[in-house]
């Protein structure tokens, strides 16, 4: 099963499988494997200074020839680092959040890099197709990490009508079955990142992996609504904490300092009471850490499967 649609034309790729560009997660040793086998890999830049990104992306060179990503995040200190630093870097594709990337469109276009933001409305993706982005990712409320409010199975069709460059879905995928309904639903893609969490090539802390296992369906949950920025994590002591301290009326300033540095802790500590764990709502169905390429060769066949049922179906 090799898509050939206007995504994976775009982006030169064999499936229209992206990664979420996950800081202190998406590294250059996961972009790497998601790119060989097949998908779009995606370095997340996150805070991070331009010298540590520009690492992962030799990285990502000394493992594959393949097209691939850096998720650039716009509040970043060091954003004007970063956009020169993929421009100098000759990265594919460029995917985007927590902001509008108009201010880097002329500079991304004039080097040949595709631009990819992230869009939780359907105003925000209709601005930024004014813009001339490439595509946009319609990331619905039961993504992991920072999220909007209108989930993946209302707000993929509303964005495919209101825009005519390609729509990837994004929020609760991570098997064959989201990906069939992603395309029922106009998509030309998915994005997953919990999914790749749980890979043998992804660098997370082994507890942080072993958490996204054990979750159960109710245990993807949303922190720090009254800041402004809800997160979706996985239930802990943090989540307990932070959840308090807004009932009790805490101002952002104090909710938001003790979140600081939360994903850091879990991610690469392994502190998984203490840390901010953001896996999605699709936690509860992953069950096992496996390779990148099994995860996407697993996927595809299982999507195969059911075009295959529903084509006998209709046929009847």
């Amino acid at each position: 099963m090799i898509v050939d649609n206007r995504l994976t034309g775009l982006l030169k790729i064999r499936y229209p499988i992206i990664q979420g560009g996950m800081a202190w997660i998406a590294t250059g040793e996961l972009a790497a494997a998601v790119s060989e086998a097949g998908g779009l890999g995606v370095i997340g830049a996150g805070n991070a200074p331009a010298d540590v990104i520009r690492k992962e992306i030799q990285k990502v060179k000394e493992r594959t020839d393949k097209p691939f990503a850096v998720n650039i995040m716009l509040l970043s200190p060091f954003v004007d680092e970063i956009a020169e630093l993929v421009i100098e870097e000759k990265v594919p594709v460029v995917t985007t959040g927590a902001g509008n990337p108009g201010k880097y469109i002329e500079a991304f276009k004039e080097n040949g890099i595709k631009v990819i933001p992230v869009v939780p409305t359907v105003a925000l993706a209709k601005r930024m197709e004014r813009i001339g982005v490439d595509a946009v990712i319609a990331e619905g409320t039961e993504a992991g990490g920072h999220i909007g409010e209108i989930t993946t199975m209302a707000l993929v069709p509303q964005i495919v009508d209101a825009v005519e460059i390609p729509v990837i879905a994004a929020g609760g995928i991570a098997d064959g079955r989201g990906l069939i309904a992603a395309f029922a639903l106009g998509a030309e893609g998915v994005q997953m990142g919990t999914r790749f969490v749980a890979s043998t090539e992804c660098t997370a802390h082994k507890a942080y992996k072993n958490a996204i296992i054990k979750a159960g369906d109710r245990d993807a949950v949303v922190t720090g609504r009254s800041t402004g920025h809800p997160v979706r994590n996985l239930r802990n002591n943090l989540t307990r904490i932070l959840d308090k301290m807004e009932k009790d009326g805490n101002s952002s300033e104090e909710i938001e300092k003790i979140a600081a540095g939360g994903l850091r802790k879990a991610a690469v500590d392994g502190d998984v009471d203490e840390g901010s764990v953001m896996a999605g709502q699709i936690a509860a169905l992953i069950n096992d850490i496996k390779p990148v390429r099994e995860i996407i060769e697993d996927m595809v066949n299982e999507a195969k499967v059911i075009l295959k049922k529903f084509q006998e179906e209709l046929e009847i």
